[in-house]
C-alpha cells in the first residue's frame, strides 16, 4: 500500500529519501560490507578471491553481503556461461563513490588513532 504524504511533493521526496538512507545505512554499516567494498576496490574478483581477501568471513556471510550489495546497486555480479560457472563481482559507480567515503574513514582512523587509544585508556581506567 502506498504511503500518502501531507504537504508538498518536495516533502514527500525528502521523506522517502530519508527512509531509504536509513535502510541503506543499516545494510552497509557492518564490518563485512565495508571490507568487501574495500577488497573489491578497482578490481573484478571471483567469490573465492573475495573470501580469501576478507579475513574471517564465512561462505554464508559473504554470500548474504554480496546479495545485499548487489540489491543496493553497489556491486555488479557477472555470471560467465562456462562449466563450472565463473562468477565475478565489480563495484558500480555508486560502489566506487562509497569506497571513497570508506577510504576517508580509514584515513580519519589513522589520523586519530593515538587520540582514540588514549581516550579508551582513560575511559577504561
Amino acid at each position: 500500500m502506498a504511503k500518502s504524504y501531507a504537504g508538498s511533493p518536495d516533502a514527500a521526496d525528502l521523506s522517502r529519501a530519508d527512509s531509504l538512507a536509513r535502510e541503506v545505512f543499516s545494510d552497509i554499516a557492518n564490518k563485512w560490507a565495508l571490507l568487501i567494498i574495500e577488497t573489491i576496490g578497482e578490481d573484478t574478483l571471483r567469490f573465492s578471491a573475495l573470501r580469501d581477501g576478507v579475513e574471517g568471513i564465512s561462505h554464508k556471510m559473504l554470500t548474504q553481503n554480496l546479495r545485499m550489495l548487489e540489491r543496493n546497486g553497489l556491486i555488479v555480479r557477472t555470471v560467465h556461461p562456462v562449466v563450472p560457472p565463473r562468477v565475478e563481482y565489480t563495484l558500480t559507480e555508486a560502489g566506487r563513490a562509497l569506497r571513497v567515503t570508506i577510504d576517508g574513514m580509514c584515513t580519519w582512523t589513522r589520523q586519530y588513532l593515538a587520540h582514540i587509544e588514549s581516550a579508551r585508556r582513560r575511559f577504561d581506567s
